[in-house]
């Protein structure tokens, strides 16, 4: 994400000129796909305007205690993440992954506010689903997925067991001015976007909340995690670990899996 990010800072100079639609800019879809180890796997297919969505449901060896709604980060695509969450499948969890437009198999062009309708779609459509409508859900996003994450944790927590962040980000605008500091006041106080997590987390009041983050990461600053868990309401938990961007559950993995069974009463 970091090497990706640095095109921003070019970018970023041209808006502050033109009135350039930037929402693509932070976005860097793969349609490379790496090998599926786990074997239970559905892949779904959305239709969405004139394009269509790829997700799979990758389902544990026995009976799932609940389901997850995985939403990734800025780079690659669905396959580029599942090697991370196999604990979780492990654990009896099944996971929800979704590609967004533009992402893997999926067609179109991806757009923050074309990610939160279809996120929404897609979401509701699955929770009612046969044989996820009767498990309890969680909402996890990671990186720049966190944003649309929390927007849709905030519309659904009537419907939801709890909320995990991990590499968070404060908001889209905050994330740019990491790559762009000449122009950090600008890019944290007067970027538009149409959600951000710093703001939909503050009105998350009815969950549980689990923050991650690393405090050796170098793609989003271990401060914005901080200032996320911060601003949450309770109840809420922050676990921190030392190592890369997004692999708390390879190094604290069992505090991780512990608080997301206790969200759904293991």
């Amino acid at each position: 994400m970091k090497t990706k990010l640095l095109i921003l800072v070019i970018l970023v100079t041209k808006v502050l000129f033109v009135n350039a639609q930037m929402d693509d800019k932070f976005y860097f879809p793969s349609k490379v796909l790496q090998p599926i180890a786990w074997k239970n796997v559905e892949e779904l297919k959305f239709p969405v305007e004139n394009d269509t969505i790829t997700a799979l449901l990758l389902k544990p060896t026995q009976k799932a205690k609940a389901t997850i709604f995985y939403f990734h980060g800025a780079g690659g695509n669905m396959t580029t993440y599942l090697p991370l969450l196999t604990s979780l499948l492990k654990d009896q969890f099944q996971i929800v992954m979704i590609d967004f437009r533009g992402y893997g198999k999926s067609t179109g062009k991806p757009l923050h506010k074309n990610i939160a309708e279809d996120g929404e779609k897609i979401f509701i459509h699955l929770s009612n689903r046969a044989d996820l409508k009767a498990t309890k859900k969680i909402i996890y996003g990671a990186s720049i997925g966190t944003q649309i994450a929390a927007h849709l944790a905030k519309n659904h927590q009537d419907e939801i067991s709890g909320l995990v962040l991990e590499g968070a980000m404060i908001s889209f605008g905050h994330i740019a001015a990491v790559y762009a500091p000449e122009y950090k006041t600008y890019l944290e106080n007067s970027f538009v976007s149409p959600y951000s997590a710093i703001e939909d987390i503050k009105l998350i009041t009815k969950i549980p909340k689990l923050i991650i983050h690393s405090k050796d990461d170098k793609d989003v600053p271990y401060a914005q995690g901080v200032s996320l868990f911060e601003m949450a309401p309770q109840p809420k938990e922050f676990i921190e670990f030392s190592g890369e961007h997004l692999y708390g559950l390879q190094y604290e993995g069992a505090k991780i899996i512990a608080s997301l069974n206790k969200m759904i009463g293991k």
